[in-house]
């Protein structure tokens, strides 16, 4: 099933998706390694040890990434021209080895371009570290951003 053509946005609507994933060493040390980040934060166990977290936390741009693609079956696969913007970015509490994330969307605005053939979306999208908990009982929020998408109108999708 593809993603949402425009038209099928709703402002406040949230959508709650599915996929959770949660977050290895490996997949952490891979994404330092790949994008040459070696903050000692995210790498070093004894340095990390010796910071308010007591461990090593996961690459902030790796959860952000993550929680992206998580959104995209139940949002725009197949169905985007393109990313347009991440806006607002913030990392309020740290993801560590070992947590499972979990993703929800809410459409915040939309607006059709000025040919009628395709219109922009903005979602924020929210991210949990399901498997740990907050006060009250609430997981905490890990990754929250602003995501504008320049989607496809149904009817001017290619068959």
């Amino acid at each position: 099933m593809p993603g949402l053509y425009y038209e099928e946005f709703e402002e406040g609507e949230t959508i709650e998706h599915d996929r959770r994933r949660t977050v290895s060493e490996s997949d952490n040390q891979q994404f330092c390694d790949m994008t040459m980040n070696q903050q000692p934060l995210h790498l070093d166990a004894e340095f990390a040890s010796e910071t308010q977290f007591g461990e090593r936390l996961v690459n902030g741009l790796y959860t952000m990434s993550l929680a992206v693609g998580i959104t995209i079956p139940e949002t725009t696969d197949g169905t985007i021209v393109a990313n347009l913007s991440y806006d607002d970015v913030e990392h309020p509490n740290p993801v560590f080895h070992g947590d499972t994330i979990r993703v929800q969307s809410t459409v915040t605005d939309k607006r059709e371009t000025s040919d009628g053939e395709r219109g922009v979306v903005t979602m924020r999208v929210e991210v949990f570290a399901v498997n740990r908990e907050n006060e009250g009982g609430d997981s905490p929020l890990v990754c929250e951003f602003e995501r504008t998408v320049l989607s496809l109108k149904r009817e001017h999708a290619a068959e």
